[in-house]
């Protein structure tokens, strides 16, 4: 007998089931089997519609649903209350009641921190307060800007900032705040604004390194020498202290008590030093104490 009787003589137990599986009711596809001889005079087996000799039972495909996107939510931290913005106006030294000298940041306030849009969980999804300050001419802000603040009649106002609350109760559009209200000497309050800039600058500048020594043959004097391994790792870390632009980030110095407020010049005392140069518009806020005035979550 030829191979090719052999082969078509021997039926073949080709059993193969599939090991996923959708479901206990799932029913299956069942492909059958058919000897098929070559133009070489062998026997091979292909797929077909009839002559179901010995069926290959397939699985169905199942699909997977596309993930749904999480709903977007609100990731701003909590303030103890509303704050008002103001210009820096310098340092000077001032003497308290017992003679102690005290540096301090003089603050002023001009025409504006006007309530200019009151945000609730109906309408924005969180509580918030919008303020507006300083006052400027119609054309100095766009059309867009200028619509906002006529919605609710409000003068034009540069700067526009936002105090998230836990209640926005008693607050309208429209609504002066006056510093003695917020406010009272001897009050903790965080300030926050923008750093003056100072370009590009070295590690000893930037980050306070030590410089090498200048004699004895060093040729390392304000170099920032090696900043890692060669062989492992093999490269930089991210994050390392290195030379780059100093400055001119935002910056929020927390916990400074108000020495001195006078409501005739409009002005407010801080001790210490805050952010910015003369000029530079800076916010107030009251002074944030977990589990006093925020809640711990």
């Amino acid at each position: 007998m030829s191979v090719a009787g052999r082969i078509s003589s021997v039926t073949p137990q080709f059993h193969h089931r599939s090991s996923i599986s959708t479901s206990s009711t799932t029913t299956t596809a069942i492909l059958p089997l058919r000897h098929h001889k070559t133009p070489a005079n062998h026997t091979s087996l292909r797929c077909s519609n009839s002559s179901f000799i010995n069926p290959i039972r397939l699985s169905p495909i199942t699909t997977t649903k596309p993930p749904t996107r999480r709903p977007t939510y609100i990731q701003s931290s909590l303030e103890a209350g509303v704050g008002l913005m103001g210009t820096k106006l310098g340092m000077m030294t001032y003497f308290d009641s017992t003679g102690k000298v005290v540096p301090v940041t003089v603050i002023g306030f001009r025409e504006g921190n006007i309530v200019t849009q009151v945000k609730t969980d109906e309408t924005d999804g969180y509580n918030a307060v919008q303020i507006g300050y300083r006052r400027v001419r119609d054309k100095k802000l766009t059309k867009p800007e200028m619509g906002h603040l006529e919605k609710s009649g409000i003068i034009p106002l540069r700067h526009l900032q936002e105090f998230r609350l836990q209640s926005v109760d008693g607050f309208e559009p429209n609504q002066k705040l006056a510093l003695e209200e917020l406010f009272k000497e001897g009050d903790l309050v965080d300030v926050s604004g923008t750093t003056i800039g100072k370009g590009f600058q070295g590690g000893i500048k930037r980050h306070n390194f030590k410089r090498g020594l200048m004699t004895h043959g060093s040729k390392s004097h304000r170099a920032l020498g090696s900043i890692g391994a060669g062989t492992t790792p093999g490269r930089v870390y991210k994050g390392k202290k290195m030379p780059g632009q100093m400055g001119g980030t935002k910056t929020k110095i927390r916990k400074l008590k108000i020495v001195k407020i006078d409501s005739d010049l409009k002005v407010v005392m801080i001790k210490g030093a805050v952010p910015g140069k003369p000029g530079n518009l800076l916010r107030i806020a009251p002074a944030k104490i977990v589990g006093k005035n925020i809640p711990k979550n």
